[in-house]
């Protein structure tokens, strides 16, 4: 039931709410969803419209500049400028994925599997020596990460 009584005039405010608004391009974009996913959506929305680089090449520049960017804010030491720029990184490379027709997503869960199936590789390799990760270091471990790479540990 409405709280408005039906013999109380409505208010200008009220009347001006109920007006048709024209909505954005970017109404129901899925704000719970992951943040690669939204900017995946959301530069999707707007390359419909034109609002994109004309090839891969104008991306790859971009990715260049903030890339710039990102390593004059870490000089600085600025940890708000830091976050920013790193922001800026992953904002491209999702328009990367996008012009390329990667699901960004779908791509670093594939590379997230490729890690720890390559890091289980260094833990396996280490036990068979009879070493922790501990009594490792990062060379030879680095080593036996290129050896799970030449293997095709996925």
């Amino acid at each position: 039931m409405s709280s408005i009584r039906k013999d109380k005039p409505r208010t200008p405010e009220l009347k001006g709410s109920k007006k048709k608004r024209n909505p954005s391009l970017l109404t129901g974009l899925p704000s719970k969803a992951p943040s690669l996913t939204q900017a995946y959506r959301l530069t999707t929305k707007v390359s419909k419209v034109g609002f994109d680089w004309p090839n891969m090449e104008g991306v790859l520049n971009k990715l260049d500049e903030e890339l710039g960017e990102f390593r004059r804010a870490l000089r600085l030491k600025d940890r708000k400028k830091i976050r920013d720029e790193l922001g800026d990184l992953f904002f491209v490379l999702v328009n990367v994925a996008r012009v390329l027709q990667i699901h960004p997503e779908k791509a670093l869960r594939k590379t997230i599997q490729k890690f720890i199936s390559r890091f289980h590789y260094i833990e396996r390799a280490l036990h068979q020596k009879g070493k922790s990760l501990k009594q490792s270091n990062l060379s030879e471990m680095d080593h036996l990460w290129e050896e799970a790479k030449r293997r095709k540990t996925k």
